[in-house]
């Protein structure tokens, strides 16, 4: 039972949302073998100003052993 969720600088559109959660159900049907029906996608529009306090530092820095993708430096 995935549940994804998706945080993301606000400004993306309502089509660009939905290819995303498409693209993660397909791709969680095909490597996880998981269900249709059983996979939930969420996506939260953070304003810029907000992204360190609310994303980064609590959700990043706090578990980056734990991620399985790293943010590049630029």
């Amino acid at each position: 039972m995935p549940h994804v969720i998706v945080k993301t600088l606000a400004g993306k559109t309502e089509e660009q949302k939905t290819r995303l959660a498409e693209a993660f159900a397909n791709d969680l049907k095909a490597i996880f073998g998981s269900p249709d029906h059983s996979i939930s996608v969420a996506i939260e529009d953070v304003p810029p100003q907000e992204w360190d306090q609310k994303v980064y530092q609590p959700e990043i820095l706090s578990i980056w052993d734990k991620l399985y993708r790293k943010p590049q430096k630029k």
